[in-house]
């Protein structure tokens, strides 16, 4: 499924944007920039080959797009935002899970954080089998929609949803401090930066491949959610629903949703009801890692940013 030539993506060049997001516009280039000396180390990762021979393999196909991010990095709105515009269009009630209607007229879009949990989630065995690898014949033919955030921002954001709001995380993890965490081999920046870094290695060079990034979608969802649609085969959204499906994804209401308890359990409920900081849907602020780091811990992150991919465009 191609994109439409209309659409920005990571091949070719970006359409206009407000003022706000120009500033931040990812930059087209040709080639990967050299990565600057920070006085950091990030981890060290085997090479490793995108197969799946695990019986979860088949979760992870069969889409006609393909949603690939690292952990916070807004995934869960995106999902909000196409369920709800789906399940409008077909006349079907909300779901997070419209596959459930087994209706031929709704895309299967498949969310991953794919080699991020391959190199956070999987013991030895599961690694070998490539558990959370999306199948290569699956990212050969289907859309991709790599969603990105600042890195700093992700993991702070993640590193609040581990500690507060995930019960399998292990008692170690959640005693230590956010700037500890920020330095950790396996659950730090570095390992945040080193994958998006892979995934545009990777996809880069392919016409079907978009980058959206979380930031973007806040100075102005219209235009990227339209863009996000045309990746998904949805070049002329019915507007009724479009509009819908965006006052239905505000943070505002998602919020209100998770409270609810109504909705999907693992994707939407909150570790504590009365902890604002135990929920998925939590600040989204921009930036907002500053509130959590100390300045030490703040220069090592805008250090660590230096080995970023310039083409995400978060560097200053």
């Amino acid at each position: 499924m191609a994109i439409e030539t209309t659409s920005q993506s990571l091949a070719g060049a970006h359409p206009e944007e407000t003022a706000a997001s120009k500033e931040n516009q990812p930059a087209t280039v040709s080639r990967f920039l050299p990565a600057a000396r920070s006085g950091w180390q990030s981890r060290s990762t085997a090479r490793w080959t995108r197969r799946n021979f695990s019986s979860r393999a088949r979760e992870l196909s069969g889409g006609d797009a393909i949603v690939i991010s690292v952990p916070n990095s807004g995934r869960t709105w995106v999902r909000t935002f196409l369920c709800a515009y789906f399940c409008a269009r077909d006349e079907h009630p909300f779901s997070l899970h419209p596959e459930t209607y087994h209706d031929p007229r709704i895309p299967r879009i498949i969310y991953t954080h794919d080699l991020y949990e391959h190199y956070t989630k999987t013991r030895w065995w599961g690694r070998v089998r490539g558990k959370f690898l999306v199948p290569p014949g699956e990212i050969k033919r289907a859309s991709i929609i790599l969603l990105a955030r600042d890195p700093r921002d992700a993991f702070v954001s993640h590193y609040v949803e581990m500690t507060r709001r995930t019960s399998e995380t292990g008692d170690e993890l959640k005693s230590r401090a956010v700037g500890d965490v920020l330095h950790d081999p396996i659950f730090g920046i570095a390992l945040i930066i080193q994958t998006m870094n892979e995934w545009l290695t990777e996809f880069a060079r392919r016409p079907d491949c978009i980058l959206v990034r979380y930031e973007d979608l806040h100075v102005n969802p219209t235009e990227q959610f339209r863009r996000v649609l045309a990746a998904v085969g949805e070049t002329d959204p019915q507007a009724r629903h479009f509009e819908k499906a965006l006052e239905f994804s505000r943070f505002g209401n998602m919020r209100k949703m998770e409270a609810s308890l109504e909705y999907d359990r693992q994707l939407l409920q909150p570790g504590d009801v009365n902890d604002p900081e135990s929920y998925k849907v939590r600040r989204g602020k921009i930036g907002g890692y500053v509130d959590y780091l100390d300045p030490s811990d703040i220069e090592y992150a805008d250090q660590a940013m230096a080995e970023l991919d310039r083409r995400f465009g978060y560097q200053k």
